[in-house]
Formats: C-alpha cells, structure tokens, sequence
C-alpha cells in the first residue's frame, strides 16, 4: 500500500535523521513526538491479526480518500490502516472539513471487507467503531468517553460535554468499507477550533502517548469486528446493540434531529434499532426512526 501523495510520505519509525518538512525537524515539538510506525507494525501486522499492513504519512489531505482509493485500485488488502500525523483536508459527515495541528491527534483509516456479514448490516460499522474506539481510549487513556449517535466520541469538561473525535465510514468499491477515525489528543484550549471541541488531554487523560493509545484503540477495533462478523453481523448476537446502548449519552434525552431536506422532528431518543438507527419518540406518540441526519442535544427547559 502506497499513499496517493508519495512525496509527504514519511516513515515516522526509527530514530534521528534530518527535518521532515517546512514545519521544521520530526522532533520540533517535543510535546508531540512522532508516531513509531516501525513499533506499530510490529505489534499489529501479525499472521493471526486483522492488520496486514501499517503505513504511516508525514501530511495528506484525507485518509480516507487515499484508502479508498487505493482499495478501489486493488492496491490495498483488508486490514490495511493507513495513518497521517497530519490532515489539511480530512472530511467528516455531509463532506464537512477539518484540520489540527500536526501530531495533535490521531488521524487513520482502515479497509474493512465484512464478506460474511449481509450489506444492509454494514450501516453497523460506525456504531462498532464508536464502541471499540471509547473501549481502547477507556483502558490506554483512562478516559470516560461517551457516544453520541451516530459518530462522535465525547468528553466532559468541567461538567460539559465536548467532541473529541469523530468516524466516517465510506464504501470502497463492490466488497469494501473504508472507516476513517479521527480523536484530539493532546490538543490546547487555545487550539480548538470550536468552543464544542474538546481533546484527551484536556479531559484529564491518563496518558497521551499517541502510540499505545493508537495500539490499543486498533486492538479493539479487531475484537469488536471479529464478534460481529463471526456473528453474521447480528447486532443482538454480537452484544453490539447493548453495549452501544449502554454508552450512548444521545438516548433518553430530548434531541432535534435535523434531516435532508430541511426536515426536522424533536423528540425523546428511546433506543437504536436493530438496523441502527435512533428511535425518537415525539410529542405526537409516534416512534420514528432516523437512520442520517445531525443530531442535537437539547438543554432541559
């Protein structure tokens, strides 16, 4: 697997060497050292484990897009994670952009091909990642994290919660899903980009170390996955629909739910379906489930 912009690839294993870039030397900012991509692979990329193939990109616009495409060019094996110390184009849902300061977080994407599993049980697939990437911060970071329907990872801060990460997941090709994550680590207040934003560190991690919380977080990614696939992607069977449940902070609170089309509807989040979808229960006593939108956690009045 080779990134689509070969010339700001760079191999953040090993030691020494010279600057890697206009923003100065690998080790200009000691409070944000390199990822060790070397280390990475050695721990990950195993006969037995889901990863075949670690590659680690000094900037690029989004992972996402260079993994899809790579995938959809037969150049990528499943398993294969793709991560960039810095994106200047990464894309969230409904093509929304972002960008953070090199090294500030952790920006990767990963080929999935569930081919055991039904296609109209992949919308599943954010959901699961939001559950193994709360379940990896939890143990490495010691982060109480919440998820918020259907793609935010959130933190609270000083009794608020703020977004500290979020996932998109896109089809690659006929047999392919590519999961595109992004989490703040060690980014400031000063650096936020929005007063709603949040980052480990601010959240009182435990730890900051980007490679084991990276480890860990793809570690759990392959536990979650291999359940619900052994499970033939039953929601119920795996214990994903329970567990996403349990650490939803959307459900049973009062929520607008904003859809195409200019449409909305305000209602009480009662449950996430078995097709994933959030169940809102409106002031007309109807249940209707939204299965894409952005949704919005209202105060109590």
């Amino acid at each position: 697997m080779t990134p689509r912009d070969a010339s700001d690839a760079h191999d953040n294993g090993g030691k020494g060497g010279k600057g890697d870039g206009p923003r100065g030397g690998r080790w200009s900012d000691l409070g944000r050292p390199p990822l060790n991509a070397t280390a990475l692979r050695r721990a990950l990329v195993r006969e037995s484990s889901l990863w075949s193939e670690v590659e680690v990109v000094q900037r690029t616009g989004s992972t996402n897009s260079d993994l899809v495409a790579l995938a959809e060019a037969g150049k990528a094996a499943e398993g294969a994670v793709l991560v960039a110390e810095e994106q200047n184009a990464a894309r969230g849902r409904l093509d929304r952009t972002w960008s953070a300061p090199a090294r500030s977080g952790l920006f990767f994407s990963v080929l999935l091909k569930p081919a055991e599993v039904p296609v109209h049980r992949w919308g599943w697939l954010p959901l699961l990642t939001g559950v193994a990437v709360a379940t990896g911060l939890a143990r490495a970071a010691g982060v109480d994290t919440a998820l918020k329907w259907p793609n935010d990872l959130l933190v609270t801060l000083g009794g608020e919660e703020r977004k500290a990460g979020g996932i998109l997941a896109e089809r690659a090709g006929p047999d392919g899903v590519v999961v595109g994550i992004g989490i703040n680590v060690t980014l400031r207040e000063d650096e936020l980009p929005v007063p709603t934003a949040g980052s480990l560190s601010l959240a009182g991690a435990a730890s900051t170390d980007r490679d084991p919380l990276l480890r860990a977080v793809l570690r759990s990614l392959e536990q979650w996955y291999g359940t619900w696939r052994d499970a033939g992607g039953d929601p119920a069977v795996s214990g994903l629909q329970e567990t996403y449940a349990a650490g939803c902070s959307t459900l049973g609170r009062t929520v607008r739910a904003e859809l195409p089309g200019d449409r909305s509807i305000v209602g009480e989040a009662v449950a996430v379906d078995g097709d994933g979808r959030l169940v809102l229960a409106t002031a007309e006593g109807v249940q209707e489930p939204v299965g894409a939108g952005d949704i919005v956690h209202l105060r109590p009045e």
